[in-house]
Protein backbone atom coordinates (compact mmCIF):
# COMPACT_ATOMS: atom_id res chain seq x y z
CA UNK A 1 0.00 0.00 0.00
CA UNK A 2 1.14 3.49 -0.74
CA UNK A 3 1.44 6.03 2.09
CA UNK A 4 -1.09 8.82 2.39
CA UNK A 5 -0.48 12.25 0.89
CA UNK A 6 -0.73 14.31 2.83
CA UNK A 7 -37.30 28.66 24.33
CA UNK A 8 -38.76 25.19 23.87
CA UNK A 9 -38.79 23.10 20.77
CA UNK A 10 -39.93 19.66 19.73
CA UNK A 11 -37.39 16.83 19.67
CA UNK A 12 -37.44 16.81 15.84
CA UNK A 13 -36.74 20.54 15.65
CA UNK A 14 -33.86 20.25 18.12
CA UNK A 15 -32.39 17.35 16.12
CA UNK A 16 -32.66 19.37 12.91
CA UNK A 17 -30.93 22.36 14.52
CA UNK A 18 -28.14 20.14 15.89
CA UNK A 19 -27.60 18.46 12.51
CA UNK A 20 -27.52 21.82 10.72
CA UNK A 21 -25.02 23.18 13.23
CA UNK A 22 -22.83 20.09 12.95
CA UNK A 23 -22.76 20.21 9.16
CA UNK A 24 -22.15 23.96 9.15
CA UNK A 25 -19.26 23.57 11.58
CA UNK A 26 -17.78 20.92 9.32
CA UNK A 27 -17.93 23.27 6.36
CA UNK A 28 -20.76 21.46 4.60
CA UNK A 29 -22.49 23.61 2.02
CA UNK A 30 -24.51 22.32 -0.88
CA UNK A 31 -24.10 24.03 -4.23
CA UNK A 32 -27.16 25.11 -6.18
CA UNK A 33 -26.54 22.40 -8.79
CA UNK A 34 -26.38 19.55 -6.28
CA UNK A 35 -27.96 16.29 -7.42
CA UNK A 36 -29.54 14.87 -4.28
CA UNK A 37 -29.32 11.25 -3.28
CA UNK A 38 -32.89 10.15 -2.88
CA UNK A 39 -33.98 7.60 -0.29
CA UNK A 40 -36.72 5.24 -1.39
CA UNK A 41 -38.53 3.98 1.69
CA UNK A 42 -37.79 4.24 5.40
CA UNK A 43 -34.28 4.73 6.81
CA UNK A 44 -32.25 1.62 7.66
CA UNK A 45 -32.18 -0.06 11.04
CA UNK A 46 -29.84 -2.68 12.39
CA UNK A 47 -32.25 -5.37 11.15
CA UNK A 48 -34.23 -3.87 8.26
CA UNK A 49 -37.29 -5.51 6.84
CA UNK A 50 -36.73 -7.03 3.44
CA UNK A 51 -39.19 -5.58 0.97
CA UNK A 52 -40.83 -7.88 -1.54
CA UNK A 53 -41.16 -5.22 -4.23
CA UNK A 54 -38.51 -3.90 -6.62
CA UNK A 55 -36.36 -7.01 -6.84
CA UNK A 56 -32.95 -6.82 -8.46
CA UNK A 57 -31.55 -9.67 -10.49
CA UNK A 58 -29.00 -11.86 -8.75
CA UNK A 59 -27.22 -15.04 -9.85
CA UNK A 60 -30.20 -17.18 -8.81
CA UNK A 61 -32.93 -14.84 -10.10
CA UNK A 62 -34.83 -11.95 -8.49
CA UNK A 63 -33.47 -10.79 -5.13
CA UNK A 64 -35.61 -8.85 -2.64
CA UNK A 65 -34.27 -5.34 -2.01
CA UNK A 66 -33.71 -4.55 1.68
CA UNK A 67 -34.57 -1.10 3.04
CA UNK A 68 -30.87 -0.30 3.47
CA UNK A 69 -30.43 -0.42 -0.32
CA UNK A 70 -33.55 1.56 -1.25
CA UNK A 71 -31.93 4.76 -2.47
CA UNK A 72 -30.93 6.33 -5.76
CA UNK A 73 -28.68 9.19 -6.71
CA UNK A 74 -25.90 10.41 -8.98
CA UNK A 75 -22.23 9.60 -9.00
CA UNK A 76 -19.64 12.37 -9.03
CA UNK A 77 -19.28 11.86 -12.79
CA UNK A 78 -23.04 12.33 -13.28
CA UNK A 79 -24.13 8.72 -13.82
CA UNK A 80 -27.42 7.50 -12.36
CA UNK A 81 -27.04 5.15 -9.39
CA UNK A 82 -29.63 2.75 -7.94
CA UNK A 83 -28.51 0.83 -4.84
CA UNK A 84 -31.23 -1.77 -5.43
CA UNK A 85 -28.93 -3.29 -8.06
CA UNK A 86 -26.62 -4.34 -5.21
CA UNK A 87 -29.24 -6.47 -3.43
CA UNK A 88 -28.14 -9.99 -2.57
CA UNK A 89 -24.49 -9.05 -2.10
CA UNK A 90 -22.58 -7.61 0.84
CA UNK A 91 -21.88 -3.92 0.28
CA UNK A 92 -19.43 -1.45 1.82
CA UNK A 93 -20.38 2.24 1.92
CA UNK A 94 -17.39 4.49 2.58
CA UNK A 95 -18.37 7.96 3.83
CA UNK A 96 -15.53 10.41 3.16
CA UNK A 97 -14.79 14.13 2.83
CA UNK A 98 -12.22 15.59 0.42
CA UNK A 99 -10.29 17.52 3.10
CA UNK A 100 -10.11 14.61 5.57
CA UNK A 101 -6.56 13.31 6.23
CA UNK A 102 -7.88 9.99 7.55
CA UNK A 103 -9.95 9.56 4.39
CA UNK A 104 -6.85 10.26 2.31
CA UNK A 105 -4.90 7.55 4.12
CA UNK A 106 -7.72 5.05 3.56
CA UNK A 107 -8.18 6.03 -0.10
CA UNK A 108 -5.11 4.06 -1.20
CA UNK A 109 -6.49 0.84 0.32
CA UNK A 110 -9.93 1.42 -1.19
CA UNK A 111 -8.38 2.09 -4.62
CA UNK A 112 -6.25 -1.02 -4.29
CA UNK A 113 -8.85 -3.58 -3.18
CA UNK A 114 -12.17 -2.32 -4.61
CA UNK A 115 -11.62 -3.45 -8.24
CA UNK A 116 -10.92 -7.04 -7.14
CA UNK A 117 -14.15 -7.23 -5.15
CA UNK A 118 -16.38 -5.28 -7.58
CA UNK A 119 -18.65 -8.29 -8.27
CA UNK A 120 -18.63 -9.90 -4.80
CA UNK A 121 -18.44 -7.05 -2.25
CA UNK A 122 -18.91 -3.69 -4.00
CA UNK A 123 -17.32 -0.72 -2.25
CA UNK A 124 -19.23 2.51 -2.87
CA UNK A 125 -17.82 5.88 -1.88
CA UNK A 126 -20.23 8.45 -0.44
CA UNK A 127 -18.63 11.88 -0.83
CA UNK A 128 -19.87 14.68 1.40
CA UNK A 129 -18.87 17.77 3.37
CA UNK A 130 -17.21 19.48 0.43
CA UNK A 131 -17.78 20.93 -3.01
CA UNK A 132 -17.87 18.92 -6.22
CA UNK A 133 -14.51 20.18 -7.50
CA UNK A 134 -12.71 19.17 -4.29
CA UNK A 135 -14.41 15.76 -4.39
CA UNK A 136 -13.47 15.05 -8.00
CA UNK A 137 -9.89 16.23 -7.31
CA UNK A 138 -9.72 13.77 -4.38
CA UNK A 139 -10.92 10.92 -6.62
CA UNK A 140 -8.30 11.80 -9.23
CA UNK A 141 -5.44 12.22 -6.75
CA UNK A 142 -6.05 8.88 -5.06
CA UNK A 143 -6.85 6.97 -8.26
CA UNK A 144 -10.40 6.12 -7.18
CA UNK A 145 -11.85 6.35 -10.70
CA UNK A 146 -12.88 2.65 -10.91
CA UNK A 147 -14.77 2.91 -7.57
CA UNK A 148 -18.32 4.35 -7.77
CA UNK A 149 -18.43 7.62 -5.82
CA UNK A 150 -21.82 9.07 -4.91
CA UNK A 151 -22.26 12.84 -4.79
CA UNK A 152 -23.90 13.39 -1.39
CA UNK A 153 -23.16 17.09 -0.88
CA UNK A 154 -26.60 17.56 0.69
CA UNK A 155 -25.89 14.83 3.26
CA UNK A 156 -28.97 12.72 2.50
CA UNK A 157 -27.16 9.40 2.90
CA UNK A 158 -25.05 10.69 5.77
CA UNK A 159 -28.28 11.42 7.67
CA UNK A 160 -29.99 8.22 6.52
CA UNK A 161 -27.18 6.07 7.93
CA UNK A 162 -26.63 8.42 10.91
CA UNK A 163 -23.01 9.08 9.98
CA UNK A 164 -21.66 11.88 12.16
CA UNK A 165 -17.98 11.83 11.24
CA UNK A 166 -15.69 10.97 8.42
CA UNK A 167 -14.19 8.54 7.65
CA UNK A 168 -16.90 5.97 8.35
CA UNK A 169 -17.41 2.56 6.77
CA UNK A 170 -20.90 1.06 6.80
CA UNK A 171 -20.84 -2.65 5.98
CA UNK A 172 -24.14 -4.22 4.92
CA UNK A 173 -24.41 -8.00 4.72
CA UNK A 174 -26.14 -9.87 1.87
CA UNK A 175 -29.43 -9.81 3.83
CA UNK A 176 -29.35 -6.02 4.13
CA UNK A 177 -28.30 -5.83 7.79
CA UNK A 178 -25.75 -3.23 8.90
CA UNK A 179 -23.03 -5.37 10.51
CA UNK A 180 -20.41 -2.66 11.03
CA UNK A 181 -20.47 1.12 11.21
CA UNK A 182 -17.38 3.11 12.10
CA UNK A 183 -13.67 3.48 11.47
CA UNK A 184 -11.58 0.76 9.81
CA UNK A 185 -7.90 0.90 8.98
CA UNK A 186 -6.66 -0.57 5.70
CA UNK A 187 -5.83 -3.96 7.21
CA UNK A 188 -9.23 -4.33 8.92
CA UNK A 189 -11.08 -3.24 5.77
CA UNK A 190 -9.20 -5.74 3.63
CA UNK A 191 -9.78 -8.55 6.14
CA UNK A 192 -13.51 -7.86 6.43
CA UNK A 193 -14.09 -7.52 2.68
CA UNK A 194 -12.12 -10.72 2.02
CA UNK A 195 -14.20 -12.61 4.60
CA UNK A 196 -17.47 -11.32 3.13
CA UNK A 197 -16.41 -12.40 -0.36
CA UNK A 198 -15.71 -15.98 0.75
Amino acid sequence: MRPARTTRRSTGAVAAVLLTATLAAAGCAADADTEAVRPVGPPPTATPAVAAASPSTGPAGPVPVPDTLRFTGKTLDGAAFDAAALAGRPVVLWFWAPWCATCASQAWTVAEIAPGFRDTVPIIGVAGLGDRTAMTDFVTEFELGPVPQLDDREGVLWRRFEVVEQSTFVIIDRDGRVIHQGYLDGEDLTRRVTALAA
